[in-house]
């Protein structure tokens, strides 16, 4: 998706007869079907006038130019784009990365700078970091930087507004090793950004690159257990952006200065499905080793830690732990430089259970034993993913714990959307429709590029799976409620098959069981080996992971009531031993759980209702495409 595209004529008469921004403005009403918030309109027209002074002066004008191109699998657009040739014939693309920012400070954060930004001073990442990560985006998913004819990309960012003789934070020594390779121009470089895209697109031929990039094929989205071990050795496999760099250079900085400093810090860092959490959690993990810190990585998922540890092999997997194992009797304070907490919303009251030793038992709250045992304590969490009585993990614990600690804290909300096809419409949708979140998403069209498919039969709907599984191998999974029992494994050890419509029969996902046959994977590998795609994995298994698709059984413990208009959670229908002890707040777990489930595809979400008036309302909201 792109909002403008045009030659570098077409684009200097726009903008000179003052229509650019007009243009722009409805083409985003037409693909978001909601208008352009004033700050962005306004963005255009004040940075675009400085574009097409550069493109006159430097008579860039038989080339071809995109504006606000969304990367691909994400919700983050490239300001602008130049297609054209060099003398020497390279193929070029030129990204510029446009700022109005005319003040900077210093940030006491390695990689960071303090700019006025949406109303207020904020906390960013240095722009030729923001750049960069748009860079790699782009050199990572689009073929063409591949494959003959083979495609240059360089990127740089003009702050036009900002002056290198007033001040110099931008130009800072520290930066310099990241200018050299992604440059900012200030307002007085307008000849050093000029000559910069002259050397690449001075003999213009702007359509055939142009024509070379748009078709291109993209390569397959990430997935991130499929990246761990490279992480874990060092290899960067992700490229961040935006808050998720400010975050990730938050963690690290913080940890370097943690032995000179006096206080803990704590981290807090939000944010929805698909925001990349647990990227940026194994990201930190893996630099901090990498530098000789001390770093554990902890869930409350054992379905999620496990797979991880079988991944990344005996060596690494003393990395990964647990929210209980941090007792005062097992693990010293401050013994951990850092302790990386992800799913934090799975945070419990105690550590203590039933197969807690005597010696081990502790009267402290489990997210104190979790900010007591490191000097630097980092919470990934979605306050809106508690699936089940005893979880409590939430913001509002965090900060609490953290002040009982004097401790210094961090809080960060990531936005930028890397799941559902990088779709912040179908997120929204869902939250709407389950009735989790007011917002005004009430249809979902193709624009919101999420492959969202209902179907009549679960027959019909694991035959969709299984040819996407096909296609790719182990690209998607099938879910359900948890609305059917789990037993234990036959006598031979394969598989009961309790999840029973009619002529469908599948068996939920084997378990940590020494009785399980060879060849069915246990519960915690149902994720990633492919004898997964034969089961039926659950909100415990399927929390923490993603999948190039998705197939939901939509149980009955969880309808939607036409004639009341509500959703009306059925504990008489749950099959869950601790959820079915939830009493009042039933009804808000089980959509937490849905949610949870719908969210899981990368590309797209297959469902088929137990209950008709359930479908009956997602039909109705979805747009007929």
């Amino acid at each position: 998706m792109k909002l403008y595209q045009g030659t570098t004529r077409e684009f200097v008469r726009d903008t000179v007869q003052n229509k650019i921004a007009d243009l722009m403005r409805y083409a985003f009403r037409e693909y978001y079907h909601h208008d352009v918030p004033d700050s962005e309109y306004a963005a255009w027209t004040n940075s675009l006038q400085f574009v097409e002074n550069l493109i006159t002066q430097y008579e860039i004008d038989d080339n071809m130019m995109v504006l606000e191109y969304e990367l691909p699998y994400t919700t983050q657009r490239i300001d602008c784009i130049f297609f054209g040739k060099a003398h020497d014939g390279d193929r070029n693309m030129v990204v510029i990365e446009l700022k109005q920012w005319s003040e900077v400070s210093a940030s006491d954060v390695e990689g960071n700078v303090v700019t006025f930004i949406g109303g207020a001073e904020r906390m960013v990442p240095h722009p030729s970091l923001q750049v960069e990560g748009y860079h790699m985006l782009l050199q990572d998913f689009v073929e063409a930087f591949e494959t003959p004819p083979r495609l240059n990309l360089s990127s740089c960012v003009y702050c036009h507004n900002y002056s290198r003789t007033i001040q110099n934070e931008l130009f800072a020594d520290r930066f310099k090793p990241i200018l050299e390779r992604f440059p900012v121009y200030a307002k007085e470089d307008f000849k050093e950004i000029g000559e910069f895209l002259k050397s690449r697109l001075s003999a213009g031929e702007g359509l055939e690159v142009f024509n070379r990039f748009m078709p291109s094929p993209l390569r397959p989205s990430k997935k991130l257990l499929g990246h761990v071990s490279r992480m874990i050795e060092g290899q960067k496999a992700f490229s961040l952006v935006n808050e998720q760099i400010t975050a990730n250079n938050t963690i690290i900085d913080r940890v370097k200065k943690s032995a000179r400093s006096k206080r803990k810090t704590v981290i807090v860092v939000r944010g929805g499905p698909g925001t990349g959490k647990s990227v940026i959690a194994l990201n930190a993990v893996a630099e901090l080793a990498r530098i000789g810190k001390k770093v554990w990585h902890a869930t409350g998922s054992k379905a999620f830690t496990n797979t991880v540890r079988r991944i990344v092999g005996r060596k690494a997997s003393a990395l990964f732990q647990y929210f209980n194992t941090f007792q005062p009797a097992r693990v010293q304070e401050d013994e951990l430089d850092a302790l990386i907490c992800d799913e934090a919303h799975r945070l419990r009251e105690s550590s203590n259970n039933r197969y807690t030793r005597r010696e081990y038992r502790s009267d402290m709250p489990q997210i104190d034993e979790l900010i007591r045992v490191a000097r630097v304590s980092v919470f990934f969490i979605d306050d809106q993913q508690v699936v089940r009585p005893g979880e409590i993990g939430s913001t509002k614990l965090i900060k609490e714990a953290a002040s009982r600690w004097d401790a210094e804290v961090f809080e960060f909300e990531l936005i930028s959307q890397f799941r559902c096809s990088g779709s912040d419409g179908y997120l929204d949708w869902i939250d709407n429709i389950l009735g989790i979140r007011e917002n005004p998403k009430r249809v979902l069209t193709k624009e919101d590029k999420m492959d969202f498919r209902i179907f009549a039969s679960p027959t019909e709907l694991h035959n969709a799976i299984m040819a996407k599984n096909k296609e790719k191998a182990n690209s998607a999974r099938l879910v359900a409620g948890f609305c059917w029992p789990w037993s234990d494994p036959n006598p031979d050890g394969t598989l009961v098959e309790d999840i029973v419509i009619e002529d469908f029969a599948m068996p939920w996902e084997g378990r940590d069981n020494k009785k399980l046959a060879r060849g069915i994977p246990k519960w915690f590998e149902w994720a990633y080996k492919p004898e997964g795609v034969n089961q039926v994995g659950c909100i415990y298994t399927a929390q923490g992971f993603e999948f190039d698709y998705i197939g939901i059984i939509f149980g009955t413990d969880l309808v939607y009531d036409p004639h009341s208009h509500t959703w009306i959670g059925k504990r008489e229908n749950s099959c869950d031993p601790v959820l079915r002890r939830a009493k009042d707040d039933f009804t808000d777990y089980a959509k937490n759980i849905y949610r949870v489930l719908l969210t899981r595809g990368m590309k797209g979400c297959y469902v088929y209702f137990l209950d008709r008036g359930t479908e009956q309302l997602f039909r109705n909201r979805i747009e007929d495409f």
